[in-house]
């Protein structure tokens, strides 16, 4: 009798061995929020779960997108007093909320009126000298705004949301939380460069994450890659001021604007990767580093045992130089 339930629990392992072994990795891409995304997951239904995941991406865009007039954020941002707030827009609001608290203020989704000025928001572009800085700082603010009753309450209705600098990220988030609710254990999800893996790949190893050189091309045409990492559970971000800037009258404006001032950033650091559990904490975090600079950002990462970063800067002779905490460290590939 217990030779055959040996025998039976044997052939057991072999079924669910083969069942393994047959799961076939899945590639999904396409184009969303604006930009690329690519997914790789394993599962064993032949047809994938692109379907899904792109409804997924809709519903989540229909919340958080200051393109689509109708989301739950435009109507938010035009007062409307009759957007129910969705459980997307609550999380974003508590998160940012939370970031902005521990960043004093580097990280603040409030920024929409700077960011729209500066040109790099859903409106209202203006020249770099018309731009009413001191005005506009009247406006943002995270200690102006707060959730209650199920509402946002403003202290002034003209403040704003915009949610670029974290909704890439908690989009990565929301396909990649879909995938575990399926089963699936080795999936690689990255959305707009902002990623999160689990397991091992399609190639039976730990997932490879470039880490860009901050060469500036607005094109991605001349992408270099720094470093290489192996990822085999987490999420990582990468934030810099190469990619999304214009030039006037030989003037460099880089995308990432200090909330608290009112200016686009200029310092020493060029770009800063999270790594994170959530993407959503990765990108926010990656975000308020490029506003703080390298001194602060160390030492916030070094005060928070789910961070770790590689910050790329320029040292005092002008040289590009990085910086990597120790668990990082342990994952590059040499």
């Amino acid at each position: 009798m217990n030779k055959l339930k040996y025998i039976s629990l044997f052939a057991l392992l072999i079924v669910f061995t083969a069942c393994k072994q047959d799961s076939k990795y899945h590639f999904n891409e396409g184009k969303v929020f604006g930009t690329f995304y690519h997914m790789v997951y394993q599962y064993p239904n032949e047809e994938g779960l692109k379907t899904e995941i792109l409804q997924k991406l809709k519903e989540f865009d229909y919340s958080l997108s200051t393109y689509n007039p109708e989301s739950v954020i435009s109507k938010v941002n035009e007062n409307d007093s009759t957007v129910v707030l969705d459980d997307y827009f609550l999380t974003c609001f508590k998160t940012s909320e939370q970031i902005a608290q521990v960043t004093d203020g580097a990280f603040d989704w409030t920024v929409a009126p700077l960011v729209n000025a500066w040109g790099f928001g859903f409106k209202n572009k203006l020249e770099p000298e018309d731009i009413p800085v001191d005005s506009l700082l009247q406006v943002v603010g995270y200690q102006k705004v707060r959730l209650e009753a199920g509402k946002v309450i403003k202290e002034d209705p003209r403040i704003m949301f915009d949610a670029s600098a974290i909704a890439k990220g908690y989009g990565v988030d929301v396909v990649a939380d879909f995938l575990e609710s399926k089963g699936i254990t080795n999936y690689m999800v990255e959305i707009g460069g902002e990623i999160r893996v689990k397991g091992n790949s399609n190639k039976n190893r730990p997932w490879r994450v470039g880490i860009d050189k901050p060469i500036d091309d607005p094109t991605s045409l001349s992408r270099q890659i720094q470093d290489v990492l192996e990822l085999k559970n987490g999420a990582m971000a990468t934030s810099g001021n190469y990619r999304q800037f214009y030039v006037k009258d030989g003037k460099k404006y880089a995308h990432t604007i200090d909330p608290r001032l009112g200016y686009p950033v200029q310092h020493s650091l060029l770009s800063a990767s999270v790594i994170a559990p959530t993407c959503m904490k990765a990108d926010a975090y990656a975000t308020a580093f490029m506003v703080l600079g390298l001194e602060k950002s160390v030492e916030i990462v070094q005060n928070d045992p789910e961070l770790d970063a590689y910050f790329i800067y320029t040292d005092e002779e002008g040289d590009l130089t990085t910086f990597a905490t120790e668990n990082l460290k342990a994952q590059i590939l040499k």
